[in-house]
């Protein structure tokens, strides 16, 4: 579909008038269509657009320029004249925005029913809560309205909704996608969130709207095997027994697809998890919106007013104290949390009906956010995916790209996709490979499997004489072939790594593929691969190993090149990429001299 049928598609949807609760805003159709004939404008033009006629629907606290903003209390609204960054970063990917959606009142709520513009009610059940503060953003994406939507998450507004809906929510670390241009709730802890049907829409939207400012070691996924903490049954505090045997489902689930499992303590999560609302970090909601609430109580919602007004008189002390508190106890849950690289928990532990919310307003709500409460007072990023009745997988600040892997594996999908484009490429060739000895290399630093590939015809590849045994790949003028190979993208860290523990003679170089473009490869001096077998005819590392008998060793002693010795490594010092003749191995390096 073009992105003018798209959008001819979604007012067609729009007026079958389904939870029209679910917007405070809405475009005119026309305007829409006139953005999308735009984008395929640029499209024609040849720009790269990854969001191209993306649909996409906007939390009422982000600014929209020519919408008006209004938090969901209409005495509030204002009217932008700029995006906020986020909103401009879909856009000028190519995205197409309807409108702005319904709300918990500024942003204070999990549950949809904080709002003058009405209750938000579940897709599939009109007695339930949709989930907040996100309502209408959740719900006209799991509608099929919206491809995507912009929501908020400071307590869990970014996946309350997903998991009451069916859908995917993504939480990015606190801080990695801009908040300017959003009327802040706790500012400390504020996030853009994005909601998607599919979680490789979801990654493909966070990537569109990260900062590039990730920390130079950030993993770019998960390894292979990840070690998941999981709590057990005893740990799951307001959970039914349906739900319970549902949470242990996903946790199979995840097992199944390759995960070390492993129980963890939650007490000191839930610790700081009350720490939220329950002592001095309400005060930033008192902040943020409380001298307006002073001015006009009465065009607030009760609940809310209730909550933000009762932060007026917290002293400063208190902060401090809870401040203190809370590193506290962020040192000791990571202590519980220890080697594992994410956490798996229930996003709630039961969704309310509209009812039991109206009797228990506050109550029924804490309850809500039980294990969602935590999440940026840590500083952690989560991703909320329809498994059970909706399971959240949180990896530490940074780590989103592990945390979305393994929230793969609990829908039981391939993670192997999913590359940022924020890494640096490697080509291996040999023992690097994947299944290869020295894999965990690449794995461990977070480095992501991009594809398979072949390099030009302009190489030989020899058996080096090492152990582990690896090739040695060969530019030559002429009779040159091309060979198979990886091409893995590493955190910008680790490749520096590899470069700083290289000794003579290896180094890294640029190697040509055979679609005419050139990456970095392990370089080394020719003089390495002198009288090596030359095993070119087999057309890559693994068909020649394949070829070899099971008694027969993969490299015989060749004089007079001799192996490399762990404890005595070439003294030659490492010629630069620039310096380096046109040689490249992904390692001749020994056991111990190889970049770990």
């Amino acid at each position: 579909m073009t992105p003018t049928d798209r959008v001819r598609a979604a007012y067609a949807r729009l007026a079958r008038n389904e939870r029209p609760e679910a917007w405070i805003t809405l475009r005119a159709e026309a305007d829409v269509l006139a953005d999308a004939t735009a984008v395929e404008d640029r499209l024609r033009a040849g720009e790269d657009l990854p969001l191209a006629g993306r649909l996409v629907a906007v939390k009422d606290n982000i600014d929209v320029a020519g919408l008006p903003t209004t938090a969901g209390c209409p005495a509030y609204a204002y009217h932008p004249r700029s995006h906020a960054t986020a909103v401009r970063r879909l856009v000028d990917a190519g995205a197409l925005v309807l409108g702005k959606t319904n709300m918990d009142q500024f942003a204070t709520g999990l549950v949809g029913t904080r709002s003058p513009y009405g209750v938000v009610r579940d897709v599939r059940d009109p007695s339930r809560v949709s989930g907040g503060s996100s309502s209408g953003s959740a719900v006209v994406v799991a509608l099929g309205i919206a491809d995507l939507a912009l929501g908020t998450d400071t307590a869990g507004s970014g996946r309350v909704p997903a998991a009451f809906q069916g859908i995917v929510g993504m939480k990015p670390t606190p801080g990695l996608v801009p908040t300017d241009g959003v009327v802040p709730a706790s500012r400390s802890f504020d996030c853009v969130t994005v909601f998607a049907r599919t979680l490789d829409e979801g990654r493909q939207a966070i990537a569109v709207l990260s900062d590039p400012a990730y920390p130079d070691d950030a993993p770019l996924a998960a390894p292979p095997r990840p070690t998941v903490a999981v709590p057990g049954r005893a740990e799951l505090t307001g959970m039914s027994a349906e739900r319970l045997d549902a949470f242990d489902r996903a946790a199979k689930t995840l097992e199944a697809g390759g995960a070390r499992l492993r129980p963890i303590r939650l007490a000191p999560f839930l610790a700081a998890a009350r720490l939220l609302y329950d002592g001095g970090f309400v005060a930033e909601r008192y902040a943020a919106v409380g001298a307006f609430i002073d001015e006009h109580p009465g065009d607030v919602d009760p609940t809310v007013r209730a909550i933000i007004s009762a932060a007026r008189d917290i002293p400063a002390h208190a902060l401090v104290t809870d401040t203190e508190r809370l590193e506290h106890l962020r040192a000791e849950a990571m202590a519980e949390w220890g080697d594992a690289d994410a956490l798996l928990l229930p996003t709630s532990p039961l969704h309310p009906t509209i009812a039991e919310v109206a009797a228990d307003p506050i109550g029924v709500n804490a309850t809500v956010g039980t294990y969602t409460n935590f999440c940026n007072l840590f500083g952690l990023s989560a991703v909320a995916v329809p498994a059970a009745f909706g399971v959240q997988v949180i990896a530490r600040g940074f780590a989103d790209a592990v945390a979305a892997d393994v929230a793969a594996l609990v829908l039981g999908l391939d993670p192997s996709g999913g590359a940022q484009g924020r890494g640096l490429p490697l080509l291996v060739v040999g023992a690097h490979l994947t299944g290869q000895p020295l894999n965990h290399q690449l794995t461990e630093p977070g480095g992501r499997f991009l594809r398979e590939v072949r390099t030009a015809p302009s190489y030989r590849l020899h058996a080096l004489p090492t152990r582990p045994p690896k090739p040695g790949l060969v530019r030559v003028a002429s009779g040159g072939a091309a060979v198979a190979g990886e091409l893995w993208e590493l955190p910008p860290a680790a490749l520096g790594r590899f470069l700083a523990a290289l000794p003579g003679p290896m180094a890294l170089g640029r190697v040509s593929l055979e679609d005419g473009t050139t990456v970095t490869g392990f370089l080394c001096e020719s003089v390495a691969t002198e009288g090596a077998p030359d095993i070119t005819a087999y057309g890559g590392w693994r068909a020649y190993l394949s070829s070899l008998s099971p008694a027969e060793p993969s490299v015989a002693p060749v004089a007079p090149v001799e192996p490399l010795s762990p404890a005595e490594p070439s003294a030659e010092p490492s010629p630069s990429p620039s310096e380096s003749p046109s040689t490249s191995a992904d390692s001749s390096l020994s056991p111990a001299e190889e970049p770990r």
